[in-house]
């Protein structure tokens, strides 16, 4: 499978992704066979045009205002300004325009911050179940992924259960709210002790452990909830956002990595962080997605809408006998599968055109990841078909 003398960690990295890497092979056979009548609820892409408002702000962006326009760019200072803005809003604290640095999507910036901060021999702790590229990334830095399950039931960080994973090698802590998979927002309380478990921690280690905070879905919550930032509750904090969420245009990448105002090191960290986005592979957000931002910053999906497609699903799943929890942000449902083996009930979903993520991909085996994106049609169809589902396992248990 690898090439001769690949490096191990290499091979590991690459095998840690591989489920995803299966499931999207099956993933292209579904919707070929599906052709029209595909409910793709797979991977949060979007199933209708773009916002206008983003067409128009890209179509303002493309004549050059000088010849610089399309130059090599790291960090326009108007992105800066609008990322900053951004962050005072939702950490109550303001970030100086030189931490800020803008990337090619959420993906570049965690690869730009594991490859400056983490090598061989460190430890990254991450929550379960994760977001599907953390742990390949970590390997891939050369260091080692240490995953903290969530509390069962609510899906909330276990403060516990991270600080005793701490060791002597722990240089990172990587926390996504909205969860996805899940959904869930952690708490204001939940931070605050996480935050005084990591000072206590870091104080003991005689250096900074620096927590990652993963925002990319901080605009989508529902029922009108408040997103408490984890970066508020912990100084040596490093906030990573991307607005292909807000606007549902993941292809179109454009984000940022952010640090803290008061983190111990400021000026070797932008060094760092400078030098890390050019060895990544040129990881800055393109010229033309930089123009754009100040008008794309002022424009977000109907999360309205998506907060009543949330609660036809959850009802629907519930009133056929399916235990769901009902998610409190981010893109995201994830039914229990009603058998063992959730990569098969994928696939008899798939037969039928519904096209789920297995949860096994994500760390969550015997649950599925149904997106919410997809149009209000396409949850009617999948209801019907998860409800056939439902009733043949039933009739076969019978």
């Amino acid at each position: 499978m690898f090439p001769p003398r690949t490096p191990p960690h290499v091979r590991e990295a690459h095998a840690r992704i591989r489920p995803i890497h299966e499931f999207l092979a099956r993933h292209e056979r579904w919707l070929a066979a599906a052709g029209g009548d595909a409910c793709d609820l797979a991977l949060g892409n979007p199933q209708a045009m773009p916002l206008e408002g983003v067409v128009s702000a890209l179509a303002d962006a493309v004549p050059p205002r000088d010849p610089a326009w399309y130059a090599y760019k790291t960090s326009e200072p108007a992105a800066r300004e609008v990322a900053c803005r951004s962050l005072a809003a939702v950490t109550g604290a303001e970030y100086p325009a030189e931490n800020v640095f803008l990337t090619n999507g959420a993906t570049g910036a965690h690869l730009v911050v594991l490859q400056a901060l983490v090598g061989r021999g460190d430890e990254v702790i991450v929550n379960r179940p994760p977001w599907f590229f953390y742990e390949g990334m970590i390997l891939q830095a050369g260091a080692r992924p240490v995953l903290v399950d969530t509390l069962p039931g609510t899906f909330d960080l276990d403060v516990e259960a991270i600080a005793a994973a701490i060791t002597d090698a722990t240089r990172v802590v990587i926390v996504n709210s909205p969860n996805n998979p899940t959904g869930r927002i952690y708490p204001a309380g939940t931070l605050a002790r996480l935050g005084t478990a990591l000072e206590a921690a870091s104080a003991r280690l005689g250096r900074p452990i620096y927590l990652v905070s993963d925002e990319v879905y901080r605009a989508v919550v529902y029922d009108g909830a408040t997103f408490p930032s984890p970066a508020a509750f912990y100084r040596n904090s490093i906030v990573v956002y991307s607005w292909g969420k807000a606007l549902l245009t993941p292809g179109q990448r454009v984000g940022y990595l952010a640090l803290g105002p008061a983190m111990d090191d400021l000026p070797a960290l932008r060094r760092l962080m400078a030098s890390s986005q050019i060895l990544a592979g040129w990881a800055m957000a393109s010229a033309l997605m930089q123009h754009a931002l100040p008008a794309l910053d002022r424009l977000l999906i109907d999360v309205g809408a998506l907060e009543r497609r949330r609660d036809r699903f959850v009802e629907g799943l519930r009133a056929c006998g399916y235990e769901v929890a009902r998610p409190e942000g981010a893109f995201y449902v994830t039914p229990r599968s009603p058998i063992p083996d959730d990569v098969a009930f994928a696939d008899r979903l798939a037969r039928r055109g519904v096209l789920c993520l297995p949860g096994s991909v994500v760390h969550m085996p015997g649950y599925l990841r149904a997106s919410l994106t997809a149009s209000d049609a396409m949850i009617e169809r999948a209801l019907a078909a998860f409800a056939a589902e439902r009733h043949a396992v039933r009739d076969r248990v019978a």
